[in-house]
């Protein structure tokens, strides 16, 4: 096959821009854009039409698309759901009355979960339920772990039951609108979404609970007697009274501590520790139990390092607690180390312990760059706890997050959702003509900062920019992936080399390549550069490509394997103390199950019926 030299540039693209997504060399969204960028810097992409053929793929295009501006009003339709204290009501009452037994628990949170994550962010849902429920292991002496992926899991799939339940839905439906294809109404992959649920429903419950481990997050440490061991660094003060004692001498008297290393003057001493002379300016590594390192902090004339290296006085005497969190999605800290965002300085509070991936960071924990879903054990006064976890960098995983909320407000923001759900299903159902999704869209969220559910710096600060812009960048590769007419000549590949085979088979594998992508990189890139290359096959076989595209919604959701192929799996991760290999272990089976459902139900809603584009 003979490429012209866009071809080549478009396929060059794609694989740097998947290479560069799957090692994180940078931030998916300055990826994106950054090959957006390159698709208008070759022409591939036009800024002016100089003809009515390049009225399709104008660069500018890509910032007017509904899928993004969409996805942003239900960011802010969200957020005055929490701001009104709705959800926070449903997390009380999901406390006080489902917390009766472990099934029924397990239960009512997949349910609510899932109902709330098929009209808003799953994230918000997951952030709000994670401390609730690790707050009630604790009380009932139950293993949060049994509970947190099924968490992530229902919310996951709660969003495939909607168009605007997760971005990658919109997404597809923007782009085969664009193709030409009748709109997705609000609810026409209902359906199938209904099936995931219950589904995941039942084999969490079943199958996939006798696969979740039993394991203590840090937080439930807090309270319990175990002896799970931590490691931290701290620091001889000048003046302290172990100057010229032993290391027996002077923390012999905890003895769940020890001390394994000593640096002096950036060498590190290895030996007999606990009969070394300490001096003024030695630092102590030193590993024990939660209660062992408190007991240390808390020892005349030592400081925790972070507390030192940044220049602070001696803390004033007030009385401390101890709290866990995690970096959040949105955190200004990521890519930072305690250091450099003067961490001590801002809140007050030592960083006790840090765990990333499931695995305790041994060294300087002041130099560690933090990355999304590191889970930091914080220690200092309450009033400060309060001040860490209002900031919108850290997420609250040792009580319930609690916010200043507009319960009077709480009406509105229903009869926003409310408005929107029920346009929504009157359309669908054809008695009313159907409105287009992001006009619905558009009028609940401007609802909802007309009556002051939230304030318009709060609706700003409520969109994830970095997924609008991520989702622009990689629809104009999929542009460019259109104009160079690689998606059509990479379906033309696939019906030559697969086309004798049934098509239901050819959507399983669009659904099954969905799926693997979506662990590896973004979801809603997967649903950008597939969903052309789908509706292309249909169409050549002169099928309607319909199935396709519901084949990219769900499998690019499908990400059930890996703690890494979805925020609410990483939030999780990081919360529940898992292990990289408890979502293999739990998720794999179901991500099966599902993809073989998929694979009869889509062609049975869907039909593979003969099609031709509409013609204008």
């Amino acid at each position: 096959m003979n490429f012209s030299w866009e071809q080549w540039f478009m396929i060059i693209l794609v694989v740097v821009v998947f290479v560069t997504l799957v090692k994180e060399w940078l931030s998916a969204e300055i990826t994106a854009m950054c090959a957006l960028f390159a698709c208008i810097c070759t022409g591939i992409l036009p800024l002016k039409a100089s003809s009515p053929e390049d009225l399709p793929f104008l660069a500018l295009n890509v910032f007017s698309h509904p899928a993004p501006l969409t996805i942003a009003c239900m960011f802010i339709v969200s957020a005055a759901l929490e701001k009104t204290g709705i959800i926070e009501k449903m997390g009380d009452l999901f406390e006080r009355k489902a917390a009766t037994s472990e099934t029924m628990m397990l239960w009512s949170l997949i349910i609510i979960a899932a109902t709330l994550s098929a009209f808003m962010s799953n994230t918000p849902v997951v952030v709000v339920f994670m401390p609730i429920i690790i707050a009630i292991c604790r009380k009932k002496d139950w293993k949060a772990t049994r509970f947190l992926i099924p968490l992530s899991y229902a919310a996951i799939v709660g969003g495939t039951v909607t168009i605007v339940g997760t971005s990658t839905n919109l997404i597809s439906s923007g782009i085969a609108e664009a193709k030409g294809l009748t709109p997705f109404n609000l609810f026409e992959i209902a359906p199938l979404g209904i099936i995931f649920v219950v589904i995941t429903s039942v084999y969490l419950a079943t199958i996939g609970r006798k696969l979740l481990p039993d394991r203590l997050t840090l937080a439930a440490l807090v309270d319990s007697s175990t002896s799970r061991q931590f490691m931290t660094h701290a620091l001889v003060t000048k003046g302290s009274s172990m100057i010229g004692k032993t290391v027996r001498e002077s923390l012999g008297k905890i003895r769940t501590a020890r001390v394994v290393e000593i640096f002096r003057e950036e060498a590190k001493m290895i030996g007999a520790t606990d009969t070394m002379i300490l001096q003024e300016g030695d630092e102590i590594v030193v590993k024990g139990d939660l209660s062992a390192l408190l007991k240390v902090g808390k020892t005349e004339g030592i400081k925790f390092t972070e507390e030192n290296e940044m220049g602070l006085e001696e803390v004033r005497t007030e009385a401390t607690t101890i709290m866990e969190g995690i970096i959040g999605p949105n955190s200004s800290f990521i890519g930072k180390s305690l250091k450099e965002t003067r961490f001590r300085n801002r809140y007050g509070v030592i960083v006790v312990a840090l765990h990333r991936q499931g695995k305790n960071i041994t060294k300087r924990i002041g130099e560690v760059k933090l990355a999304f879903g590191d889970t930091l054990l914080v220690q200092g006064a309450p009033h400060r706890m309060q001040r860490l976890f209002s900031s919108n960098n850290f997420v609250s995983l040792s009580e319930p997050k609690t916010e200043t909320t507009r319960p009077e407000k709480a009406k509105f923001a229903l009869m926003a959702m409310a408005g929107f759900v029920l346009l929504g299903a009157l359309g669908g159902f054809g008695i009313i003509p159907a409105l287009p999704v992001f006009g619905m869209a558009f009028g609940a969220a401007l609802f909802c900062l007309v009556t002051k559910c939230l304030d318009p710096k709060e609706a700003f600060d409520a969109i994830e920019w970095k997924v609008i812009f991520m989702i622009m960048g990689m629809l104009g590769l999929g542009l460019g992936l259109e104009r160079t007419n690689l998606a059509a000549e990479g379906a033309t590949a696939m019906v030559n080399t697969m086309g004798s085979l049934s098509p239901v088979f050819l959507v399983a594998a669009f659904y099954l390549l969905s799926a693997i992508l979506t662990e590896l990189i973004s979801n809603q890139a997967v649903a950008a550069l597939l969903t052309p290359i789908g509706i292309s096959v249909g169409l050549q076989l002169g099928l309607d490509p319909r199935a396709f595209v519901v084949a990219v919604m769900f499998g690019s959701s499908a990400s059930f394997s890996t703690p890494i192929g979805y925020q609410t799996n990483t939030l999780v991760y990081g919360g529940g103390g898992y292990k990289f290999s408890d979502f293999f272990k739990v998720g794999f089976p179901l991500a099966l199950i599902l993809w073989v459902v998929a694979s009869f139900v889509i062609p049975m809603i869907w039909k593979l019926e003969p099609y031709t584009l509409p013609t204008e």
